[in-house]
């Protein structure tokens, strides 16, 4: 048996396949790239590149051709939906991973939407797809979607992760909701307009639904979590970050100390939102602190999932265990953009971690 560390980048991140992670590496920044520095410390450790703005399923499905070094398969049943291509890049004889067997043992580490990412794989990997099984051609079926490799999934850490969706996206899509009455300064609103502008999703014709912007509404990441048993033999960890102060009547904002720049806005609204989901899902007080771009509560497990604080001496398997939150902005784990920090201290505590379970 070997331990494999696969990190999985969030929204409009990059990994090992994409040129721009060279120059500067999604995990670490200019302080230098994590996953590197862990592999120059003995441990397999690999940076996946999935699709910067792609559905959950598409993620997951890019994800897995690329341990397995094989074509992209995104189904037979979703493509069809969805209105894509049913297949993309191919990964044979490019494999992110030396081996893919039952004697590898993945730990699966994802940032933002990448935990969301690496929750679906492991229960495709584990379970398969019903539909995809039923709508495929016999013989054509990816192993993917036949399932029965679920013990190949030793742990599964989320970092920052909008488990339960994020507000930033519901609020702007609220009428209620006047953002134009709340005060930010004007060099925060231009920043918000440079992410927003450098993030902008370009339409391929494909379902509005197939994209992780769709994904990331609280409603939809319910809907998500409905599917997503916790696997009985799996490690579950998570951390939460929070980059926020209390301001006036239970609301929060932004800590000029703490604060990604870029994400000053997006904090100022998200520490202020308040409402119901259609699904009926309340948002009130407890939603208001978070990390720039996800809220504080939908980071630290999904609603419903048993969960308890780490108990370092006594991890425990089919269950939440989750770390303390980390006074720190959604960039921190990257580096940071405006904000420079470096992430290293967190990673080699984790790895740590990660490698005292048996």
């Amino acid at each position: 048996m070997h331990v494999t560390y696969i990190f999985c980048h969030g929204l409009n991140g990059c990994g090992q396949y994409d040129e721009e992670y060279a120059k500067k590496p999604y995990w670490g920044g200019e302080s230098g790239d994590v996953v590197t520095k862990l592999r120059d410390q003995g441990y397999e450790a690999y940076a996946a590149s999935v699709a910067p703005q792609g559905s959950a399923w598409d993620r997951a499905c890019e994800l897995y051709a690329q341990l397995a070094g094989t074509k992209t398969d995104y189904g037979v049943a979703h493509s069809r939906e969805y209105r894509h291509e049913r297949f993309g890049r191919d990964f044979s004889g490019d494999a992110l991973i030396p081996s893919w067997d039952d004697d590898t043992h993945l730990v699966l580490i994802g940032h933002s939407f990448g935990g969301v990412t690496v929750r679906l794989l492991a229960e495709l990997l584990a379970h398969g797809s019903q539909e995809e099984s039923d709508a495929t051609p016999e013989g054509e079926l990816s192993p993917l979607f036949a399932g029965g490799m679920g013990e190949r999934v030793r742990t599964i850490v989320t970092i920052a992760s909008p488990s339960n969706g994020t507000t930033a996206y519901d609020l702007a899509a609220d009428p209620t909701f006047d953002a134009k009455r709340i005060r930010v300064p004007l060099k925060y609103r231009l920043m918000d307009k440079l992410m927003k502008s450098r993030t902008k999703i370009k339409g391929d014709g494909r379902d509005q639904r197939d994209w992780a912007s769709f994904d990331m509404f609280v409603d939809n990441a319910q809907a998500i979590n409905a599917k997503l048993p916790l696997l009985p033999h799996v490690y579950y960890l998570s951390v939460a970050c929070n980059a926020t102060k209390p301001g006036e009547g239970g609301t929060r904002v932004p800590d000029p100390e703490l604060m990604e720049p870029l994400f000053f806005r997006s904090s100022t609204l998200m520490g202020r939102y308040s409402g119901t989901t259609r699904a009926g899902q309340a948002i009130g007080d407890d939603w208001h602190a978070n990390d720039g771009l996800v809220n504080t509560v939908s980071e630290r497990a999904p609603f419903g999932d048993p969960q308890q604080p780490l108990d370092r001496g006594n991890v425990a398997k089919g269950t939440w265990n989750v770390m303390p939150d980390i006074r720190a902005n959604h960039s921190y784990f990257q580096g940071g953009y405006f904000k420079k920090q470096d992430p290293s201290p967190f990673f080699e505590d984790l790895m740590g971690l990660l490698s005292s379970l048996d």
